[in-house]
């Protein structure tokens, strides 16, 4: 506005003067709330930028370039990496002589002064000095022809030929090489042409990646019955586990739903991450349930739930790395968090339950006059009422670890037996049918089972395959 123009306005009178003044406090006004609004989105944005493995629930693989990593509790050590001087050295244990497959002596041909032994010289003085190589013998598999022979009835002169037994006419693989073949697939993750390779330069077998899918649907099959007990199980458990991941059908997002006790494991793939999918999975359960934040388990009462302190853990590390009173209140809620955590330490290491709610008593008390004053109406509590809120309504189940045994405060449980299917979902993309999604979750399911109750899935696949191939009742993983 030029001087003349304000100097007319002043002139007009005082009603023009004070209509002005009212529709620039409009405008200036409006001007400031478009300014908050931007300030409030960059912020916003450059929280989301800042997100990453430690601070979120985003795992390590997503990280940014450039995350640092997590510093260490202690610092670098001046020492070199390795073995100490001065350290007792620790070889390979012996094998009994009685357990080795074969003995071979050496004896010393000649001595220092020149002498040149002969064979009547050879008298062994004490024990042997010993070493024992493993090796591994030639792999092949073993091809053995069945011969259907045809002979006529010297009766009634019909022609009558034998008959495969069940067992033998199911494939044209053996049960030890169709779980070898299931083993490297699901356990291991490698490729149906890697397969199909590793088969052929490991066991010299002949096979295809056609035969490689065979004997996969084929195991998916067998496990039909197993993987119902195991659903049961852990619908029966005291109090288990449940997390949830991504997964591609065809290239459409789905999600990988997982149920987990100390030795079961149920994965299960659904539509969504919603909460009639959780209903479906737990069914008439009446476990405690360790999980996330998620609202798909709002379901469930608060009395049978464990929230998990690690998702906390980083949420309260986001906050802390905001401003202001965001800042106060995410750094609060670590020291919480971390005081927590020793507190279960020790509990680990004593068995003092007593001493693990006396703590978590004064961790209480500590806590929710935290979360009521940050969960105030004030602006400055604008990014933190909301986990505030939620963490008050939620508080029954935040401490159900402390009077329930069997319960753990974090849900890490859950995350490593998800681990190996993350991993078999970013090598195969998922699935390509509704198929191949119901084989590979019972196979994820008898994998991760396995793992829990550190027995071998080759072993357990060959015999489930040879029952199933004669028959037999299935053996279950119980």
């Amino acid at each position: 506005m030029e001087r003349a123009e304000a100097e007319a306005i002043y002139d007009a009178g005082r009603e023009v003067v004070v209509e002005v003044l009212l529709r620039m406090d409009r405008q200036i006004q409006a001007l400031t709330e478009r300014v908050a609004t931007q300030e409030d989105r960059i912020a916003r944005l450059e929280r989301r930028l800042g997100r990453n493995s430690r601070n979120s629930s985003a795992p390590p693989s997503q990280d940014p370039p450039g995350t640092s990593a997590p510093a260490r509790g202690k610092g670098r050590s001046p020492r070199k990496q390795g073995a100490q001087p001065g350290r007792e050295g620790r070889g390979r244990d012996l094998l009994p002589t009685s357990a080795v497959d074969g003995v071979v002596a050496h004896w010393p041909e000649s001595c220092a002064c020149g002498h040149v032994f002969c064979e009547a010289e050879l008298v062994a003085l004490g024990a042997p000095r010993r070493h024992q190589v493993e090796e591994l013998p030639v792999i092949a598999t073993i091809v053995i022809e069945h011969q259907c022979q045809r002979v006529r009835c010297p009766t009634c002169g019909a022609k009558r030929r034998g008959v495969l037994p069940p067992a033998v006419a199911a494939s044209a693989f053996g049960p030890r090489l169709q779980a070898a073949v299931a083993t490297l697939s699901v356990r291991n993750r490698v490729s149906r042409r890697d397969v199909v390779e590793l088969c052929e330069q490991l066991f010299r077998a002949r096979i295809s990646t056609g035969s490689v899918e065979a004997i996969l649907q084929r195991a998916g099959d067998a496990l039909e019955l197993p993987y119902a007990d195991l659903l049961d199980r852990v619908r029966r458990a005291k109090a288990l586990n449940i997390d949830e991941t991504g997964w591609r059908l065809a290239g459409q997002r789905r999600t990988l739903w997982g149920a987990f006790t100390a030795r079961h494991a149920v994965l299960r793939i659904a539509g969504d991450r919603h909460e009639d999918r959780a209903r479906e999975l737990l069914a008439d359960s009446a476990a405690i349930v360790t999980s996330d934040r998620w609202w798909a388990y709002n379901h469930l009462p608060l009395k049978r739930r464990q929230l998990c302190w690690a998702h906390l853990h980083r949420d309260f590390k986001a906050h802390a790395e905001g401003l202001a009173a965001e800042k106060a209140f995410g750094e609060r809620g670590v020291r919480v968090c971390d005081e927590l955590f020793w507190a279960w330490e020790i509990y680990q290491h004593t068995h003092d339950r007593r001493e693990l709610q006396r703590r978590v008593r004064l961790l209480r008390r500590e806590l929710k006059p935290i979360l009521r004053r940050y969960a105030g109406k004030a602006p400055r509590y604008r990014y933190t009422r909301g986990i505030a809120r939620n963490l008050l309504k939620a508080w029954p189940a935040l401490w159900t670890f402390a009077s329930v045994n069997g319960v753990q405060p974090t849900n890490n449980h859950a995350e490593r037996a998800l681990r190996g299917a993350v991993i078999y979902r970013k090598l195969s993309h998922g699935s390509q049918s509704s198929a191949g999604e119901h084989r590979i979750a019972r196979l994820l399911s008898a994998h991760t089972t396995c793992r829990l109750q550190r027995r071998s899935l080759h072993d357990y696949l060959t015999d489930l395959l040879g029952a199933h191939a004669r028959g037999d009742p299935t053996p279950l993983l119980a």
